[in-house]
């Protein structure tokens, strides 16, 4: 297990512990050698991801959650760990590094504006990234697929 400190202060811990049930998922997306993220329409750029509805397993939520906010088809998936955040009413978080075999254009992409394509987290302005890009736990998860990808051009 590993442990952070959010922007509010709360304690997230992570765990690599795939039987831990998530109520929430997010993707770190690839798509040709980019990884592929969303703009939410309040928050900014993020990685696409969200809740898992009744009914619905962790990787249905995920690959709904990928084609909802970013028209992406999801090919491959990889358990990269589970996070708690410690908030008033705790909730628990799957991340997968998500390989995909398409991006579809679509006519609405729900609380998005869509997919944006990157090289790197770093590629992108400051000012632009949502607070999940500039998390501790998230970004220790990203460098860790990063870690693994192919160099680039």
């Amino acid at each position: 297990m590993k442990q952070f400190i959010d922007d509010n202060g709360n304690v997230v811990e992570l765990f690599f512990d795939e039987s831990i049930e998530a109520t929430h998922c997010l993707a770190i997306p690839i798509y040709n050698n980019k990884y592929v993220f969303t703009r939410h329409k309040t928050r900014g750029i993020e990685f696409p991801g969200g809740k898992v509805e009744a009914g619905e397993t962790i990787i249905e939520a995920l690959k709904r959650e990928v084609f909802e906010e970013t028209g992406g088809v999801v090919k491959t998936v990889e358990y990269l760990g589970t996070y708690k955040v410690h908030e008033t009413t705790p909730f628990y978080k799957a991340v997968y590094r998500v390989e995909l075999s398409d991006i579809e254009e679509k006519s609405d992409y729900l609380e998005t504006k869509g997919p944006i394509l990157f090289h790197s987290v770093e590629e992108i302005k400051e000012t632009d990234k949502s607070r999940l890009l500039k998390d501790d736990c998230i970004l220790y998860l990203y460098r860790k697929v990063n870690s693994r990808e192919c160099n680039y051009e």
